[in-house]
This record gives structure tokens, C-alpha cells and sequence, in this order.
């Protein structure tokens, strides 16, 4: 009966998934487009190579056991995002991030494809038909990306493959049961793209050229990651939760933060990074109320973390978990916080976003590695809140939901929006985590726990959920339009039904992280 349920789960995954291509597919129609329908299809039969790998225990790292492999819904995310926004720039003309479309979208399949061969190259006994189809399907795609690319673009592709295939090597096998496939293609292959991204932007670095808020996401993101690894090799060799181990991870945090990360921004940027991001945050009284608005946010969040542990304290099963209600509150919190800058400062938002992710990383280094004095600490208020997706060493949750909420606004192509908006529903695109996560997942969530009777085939969502879900979208959109002047839909209300019912199906049905992979999907459909 489980594997039964399992599998029409996973067809009814599939199905969504398939859906999203070809509307992407009858939107673009050129031969990008094509390969991404080839790619889907021979996603869609090793996924299932990969998930009897799973349930064999025979995948070469250990996986999250809680959920399938993942692979195609994740395989079409990168090349997608790639399609779309080559589309969006095409539209305006805009050249160079039009090609830098191509090089995502090509990116993308040939990080799937290689995840693809992998699974295919440990299966025993080896599937014939689906090493046909996924021989086919990547010969298609190389044969078209090899009259489409420059050798220099051909170059890049390879250089993120690479970083990839060595990131998977080192973080799989620290971070065990942290990930499905899935979401370690989708996760590891955007930090290998953002490494690869800093390094060429580095080595042709023009003084003037290039925003420094895009480098600041960059060397962040890259910076929090370098320093993640090196911690984790360096705490193999001796005991991180003692005090003498606790003061070398602060010096030695200090040393990157100053001596690594800060001299690498300023390379880039021209000027000093803490003064320069002293200047942007406090340049006009706008953005010093929406901070003090975020930090009593942020103070409110701390206070239900504290209240709900104190809560458990006191109740007489110290086993005590979180409710799924709880736990939206915090979705909650981060509407309340998106809202107001998605409205008032895009670019404030987009920093301040970046800053919290780096403050999230850390204090997960602090809680992981057991750093005094406070690592203990956020090991039992944090343990509160953890469900079956955190069932490996780190806890990622709070990140993911972050993710989920910020990356339609970095991804959102500005260089292809000179008016500072995508015209029709793309003026949505920077609002997609806030309707696809915290809008549409929390009310979901509610709904379907408290008054749901109907259940999807093959999952434990409701009927009930995912129509509460798709109407308090609709809704949300409506108020977006009174508030938010910037955003003209000209008239494609159709399009944009359709684009979040079919988000909200793929919540109904989808095992990956949510949080991550509803908004990606969402702005697909939304930048189409």
C-alpha cells in the first residue's frame, strides 16, 4: 500500500513537472526550449533508477531516506530559469544577459545530465531502455548546445561541472542524509555556479563595471561556504566543543571575514565593503525605518523560539515537537517582512536578505560544531522545531525558507527590466516566495491540517489545502496590485491562475523541500 502511494505520488509529481515544460515550451518555442523537454524525459526515467538506489542503500553517498530522489523536478529548475530569462532579455535587447541565459540553460542540463549518468553508471543490473533514452535525450542537447555556445561559453560550462562534481565529492560525504539527488543538484550546483561566476568576475574585474549588491551576494555566498568546509576538515582532527577550539573558530572567523572575504569585495567593488554598506543602509529615512521595522520582527521571532521552548520546559513530555500551525508562524514573520520592502526598497531587501542568510549559516556553524557559548544553546531551542526533512546533522529548514523567499528577488533580471519591473505578470516574478511560500504553503499547511478530508492520490495533502492555498494567492495578488503601483499585469490573469494552481499541485505532491523549489517554479512560470 505505501509503495503504491509512493509511486502515484510520484507520477502525479512528474505530471505537474511535465506541465510547467511544455508551457515553458509552447511560451519560448525555440531549440533550448526543445532540449528542456528532451531533458525532462529522460529525467523522468532515471528518477526512477535513482529511487530504487535509494531504497536498496545503494547510492554512493547517504541521502535524505524521508523523500524521493527528487531529480526531475530539480533537473528542470536551472535550464528553465536559463530559458526564460534568455526569453525576457531577448525581449529588451539586451545582449549579454541574453547569452547568459544560454550558459545557465546549458549549465543546468549538463549538471543533470551528469547526475543522470551517475545513477545509470551504479545501477545493477543496468537499464538498457533507460540508457537508450538518456543517450538520446543527451546527445540532442549536446549536439544543439555545441552549434549554440562560443568555445569560451563551452569553457564556463565545463569549469561549473567541474566545481560541481568536486563540491558533491567534499559535501556529501561531510553532510550525510542532509539532501535527496534532488536538492543536492539544485543546492550544489547554484553554489558551484556562484563560485564559478566570482572567480571570472574576479580575474576581469573593470573598475565601475558591475553592481556591487550582485557582488555582495557573490562573495557572501562564497564566503560562507569556504568557511564552512574549512571548519569542518579542521574539526576533524580535534574536538570543537571545548573552549579552546570555540576561541579559534571566532579568531579564525575573524581572519576570513577580514583578511579573505572583506580585501575580496573591496577588489571588486572599489571602495570599503563596511563602509560602503554602512552608506547603503542608512541612506535615506525610508530604509532606516524598514530596519527598525525588521529588527522588531526579527525580536518577535526570537520571542516565540523562547516561548515555545519554555513551553515544553514546562509540559510533561519533554519530547515535545512543534506543531505544523507553529511552525507557520514564522512564514508569517518573513511575509511581514518581504511585504513592506518588496513595496518600498527592492535593493534594500535584496542586501538585507543576503546578510541574514550569512547570519543564518553562521549561527548553524555555531549550533553544529557546538561553539561556546552559545552552540549548546541553539542546539535545544532549535531541536523544537525539526521534522522528518531534518533528519541529517544540519538543521536547514530556516535556511531553506529564506532561500525560498529571496531568490526570485536576486534572480530577478534586472539588467532586463529598465523600467525596474518586468512588464505584465512578470512585474509578480520578485513576489513569487511570497505567494508560493508564504502565502500559498502556510495557509495550505493550516487548512489542510485542520479541516482537510480529501486527500490527493498518494499523498497526505488535502483537497481542502491546496484550494484554501490557491485562493488566498489570488487574493494576495489582488492587494499586490492596490499596494505595489509597479506591478501592471495587462490583463494575463489567466496566466497567472494558472501558474499558481499548478504551484500549489506540485506542493500537494512534491517530497523536495518546498520551501525551495515552490518559488523557483513560480517565477518560471511568472517570468514566461
Amino acid at each position: 500500500m505505501a509503495a503504491a502511494m509512493t509511486s502515484k505520488a510520484m507520477l502525479g509529481e512528474a505530471a505537474i513537472v511535465f506541465i510547467v515544460v511544455l508551457s515553458i515550451h509552447a511560451s519560448v518555442w525555440d531549440r533550448y526550449s526543445w532540449c528542456a523537454v528532451a531533458l525532462a524525459v529522460q529525467a523522468f526515467y532515471v528518477q526512477y533508477k535513482w529511487d530504487r538506489l535509494l531504497q536498496q542503500g545503494a547510492a554512493v553517498f547517504q541521502f535524505r531516506t524521508t523523500a524521493n530522489s527528487g531529480l526531475l523536478p530539480a533537473s528542470m529548475v536551472i535550464p528553465l530559469l536559463g530559458v526564460v530569462m534568455k526569453k525576457r532579455c531577448e525581449g529588451v535587447g539586451n545582449v549579454y544577459f541574453e547569452r547568459f541565459g544560454v550558459v545557465v540553460a546549458a549549465t543546468g542540463m549538463a549538471l543533470a545530465l551528469f547526475l543522470s549518468v551517475l545513477a545509470l553508471g551504479i545501477t545493477r543490473p543496468v537499464p538498457t531502455n533507460t540508457c537508450v533514452i538518456s543517450g538520446l535525450a543527451g546527445s540532442v542537447i549536446i549536439y544543439i548546445m555545441k552549434h549554440s555556445l562560443s568555445v569560451a561559453e563551452v569553457i564556463e560550462v565545463l569549469e561549473v561541472l567541474l566545481i560541481f562534481v568536486y563540491l558533491n565529492m567534499i559535501l556529501l560525504y561531510l553532510l550525510p542524509r542532509c539532501f535527496t539527488p534532488g536538492e543536492a543538484l539544485l543546492i550544489l550546483g547554484g553554489i558551484s555556479f556562484v563560485l564559478n561566476q566570482l572567480i571570472k568576475r574576479s580575474l576581469n574585474v573593470i573598475q565601475g563595471r558591475g553592481d556591487p549588491v550582485d557582488f555582495f551576494l557573490l562573495v557572501v555566498v562564497v564566503g560562507m561556504v569556504i568557511m564552512g568546509i574549512f571548519f569542518t576538515m579542521f574539526f576533524v582532527f580535534m574536538d570543537s566543543g571545548n573552549w579552546t577550539s570555540s576561541l579559534f573558530f571566532h579568531l579564525m572567523t575573524g581572519v576570513l571575514g577580514l583578511g579573505v572575504i572583506m580585501p575580496w569585495l573591496y577588489h571588486l567593488i572599489r571602495e570599503n565593503p563596511l563602509l560602503w554598506l554602512f552608506q547603503f543602509l542608512f541612506q535615506s529615512e525610508t530604509r532606516i525605518y524598514l530596519l527598525i521595522y525588521w529588527s522588531l520582527l526579527a525580536a518577535s521571532a526570537c520571542l516565540i523560539v523562547m516561548y515555545q521552548n519554555a513551553k515544553r520546559l514546562s509540559s510533561e513530555s519533554k519530547k515535545h515537537q512543534a506543531s505544523t500551525i507553529t511552525r507557520k508562524y514564522f512564514h508569517f514573520i518573513i511575509v511581514a517582512t518581504y511585504i513592506p520592502g518588496l513595496i518600498f526598497d527592492r535593493l534594500l531587501l535584496y542586501v538585507a536578505a543576503v546578510i541574514c542568510l550569512a547570519v543564518f549559516i553562521f549561527l548553524e556553524y555555531i549550533r553544529f560544531f557546538r561553539i561556546k557559548p552559545l552552540g549548546q544553546t541553539l542546539r535545544n531551542l532549535l531541536s523544537l522545531f525539526l521534522d522528518e526533512r531534518d533528519s541529517g546533522p544540519l538543521i536547514l529548514t530556516h535556511i531553506y525558507l529564506l532561500l525560498g523567499m529571496s531568490l526570485p528577488v536576486w534572480l530577478f533580471p534586472r539588467p532586463c527590466a529598465p523600467k525596474g519591473s518586468l512588464g505584465g505578470v512578470g512585474a509578480l516574478v520578485p513576489y513569487a516566495g511570497v505567494l508560493a511560500v508564504g502565502v500559498g504553503d502556510t495557509i495550505a499547511a493550516i487548512f489542510g491540517s485542520t479541516v482537510g478530508e480529501i486527500h490527493w492520490p498518494g499523498t497526505l495533502k488535502t483537497f481542502e489545502g491546496t484550494m484554501t492555498s490557491i485562493f488566498a494567492q489570488i487574493i494576495s495578488v489582488a492587494l499586490i496590485l492596490i499596494f505595489d503601483s509597479r506591478v501592471d499585469l495587462n490583463s494575463s490573469y489567466a496566466w497567472i491562475l494558472g501558474s499558481i494552481s499548478i504551484v500549489s499541485l506540485l506542493e500537494a505532491y512534491t517530497t523536495q523541500i518546498d520551501n525551495l523549489i515552490l518559488p523557483l517554479y513560480l517565477q518560471i512560470l511568472l517570468m514566461a
